[in-house]
């Protein structure tokens, strides 16, 4: 007779930037959320008057709270670091589960550390925007154990519409990693299109609604290309973190001996905008180099005259 899975009634979550606090929230509408901590203070507190959950002082402090961590931070190596914290505290079995972008080393190395203490890790980056996380729709790509996923399930699908597990620890990173490739061919497509319908003179909010029901539409042209027709591009998902996910796939892609051409221009174009000041806004301004090669030809003399 097969033994039933330990439930988890008490979740904790580290790293309410965001998608972050969208995902915490989500947990509390589910009697899910028991704990947060936050590098920046003053979002815990915020969550805490929110939700009711305890805001606690140092992750270490959080371990022992819970029967499930949620992670969602920026690098690997703050990952690793949160993970080093919580060991000393952690109870068995307690599972980890780290909706960061980092690589497949870092989701292995995570995943043994927390091995030797009894723990369990499940990697689970998430895509789907910060409109995915407030509404509960993301996207999750799971890598680790069949049992310790089947037991992460009800949390994870309390912040995900989509949730899949497609192997061994590393290969949600690896599934994420080729999310993220896609998304470099969509973000240039949309700027280079939209930039030829600007220099076209055609009415821009008038194009994205007719083309957003087209064969050529994404949930990235409906969502973000608006971004264009108002200037305006609030960090929905920052320059820095696509580049900083890019490097985590083109080494994987120079594991295989092979070079990505839309990885590689992506990264220079990601690198000219940061240099332009452009890092913290979203990735739709992209835009804005697209945009520049038509105001650089129309202003050359020397252009022939097309009209």
């Amino acid at each position: 007779m097969t033994t039933p899975l330990p439930v988890l009634r008490r979740t904790g979550f580290i790293g309410l930037g965001a998608m972050g606090m969208g995902m915490a929230r989500n947990l509390h509408k589910h009697q899910l959320l028991t704990a947060v901590w936050n590098r920046t203070p003053a979002k815990a507190e915020a969550m805490s008057r929110e939700s009711g959950c305890a805001m606690v002082q140092t992750p270490a402090d959080l371990a022992p709270l819970c029967d499930a961590i949620v992670m969602c931070v920026s690098a690997d190596d703050d990952v690793l670091a949160m993970v080093d914290a919580l060991l000393p505290n952690l109870r068995r079995d307690t599972l980890v589960i780290d909706c960061s972008t980092v690589s497949a080393n870092t989701a292995r190395a995570a995943a043994h550390r927390l091995r030797e203490r009894g723990a369990h890790f499940i990697d689970a980056p998430v895509s789907g925007g910060v409109e995915g996380a407030r509404d509960g729709t993301l996207a999750i790509m799971c890598g680790g154990d069949a049992t310790a996923f089947e037991r992460a399930r009800p949390v994870l699908e309390a912040m995900g519409r989509a949730v899949t597990h497609f192997g061994a620890t590393g290969a949600g990173q690896a599934a994420k990693a080729t999310n993220q490739i896609m998304c470099a061919g969509v973000i240039q497509a949309v700027a280079e299109a939209m930039a030829f319908a600007k220099a076209e003179d055609l009415p821009l909010d008038k194009l994205i609604e007719t083309l957003g029901k087209g064969a050529g539409s994404s949930w990235y042209f409906v969502n973000r290309a608006p971004n264009i027709v108002r200037d305006s591009y609030p960090a929905g998902f920052r320059v820095r973190l696509h580049e900083k996910d890019l490097k985590i796939c083109q080494a994987m892609a120079q594991r295989h001996g092979v070079q990505l051409p839309l990885i590689e221009m992506t990264l220079v174009h990601y690198r000219r905008l940061i240099e332009q000041g452009h890092g913290d806004e979203d990735i739709s301004t992209l835009f804005h180099l697209k945009d520049a090669l038509f105001a650089a030809a129309a202003a050359d003399p020397k252009r022939a005259d097309k009209s």
